[in-house]
């Protein structure tokens, strides 16, 4: 327990914060689920209309500073990646010798 009104003050306040963050980051979460599973499914036109929002999720989590800077870019970069990769053939199996 805090022994301080400054301290009862900050409890309360990173309290606050913490649910907030939380929400962000579960619908960053959310988001990133959801593009991967379009992109997934094959359906590339949909999931290139959906990557803006994507983007913008990610440059507002950094705005309210959930994420850092350097991690949205990775996320960022990664799933425009994903967007126009081709999707991985499996590898035949070696034949037996």
């Amino acid at each position: 327990m805090p022994n301080t009104k400054s301290a009862e003050r900050r409890m309360r306040n990173s309290e606050r914060k913490n649910l907030h963050n939380r929400s962000v980051t579960s619908n960053l979460r959310r988001v990133e689920k959801e593009f991967r599973a379009i992109v997934a499914a094959g359906k590339k036109d949909e999931a290139a209309k959906l990557l803006p929002g994507v983007h913008s999720a990610y440059d507002k989590a950094v705005k309210f500073g959930v994420v850092k800077r350097p991690t949205a870019n990775r996320k960022k970069s990664r799933l425009a990646i994903a967007l126009v990769a081709k999707p991985a053939e499996k590898p035949a199996k070696a034949a037996k010798k």
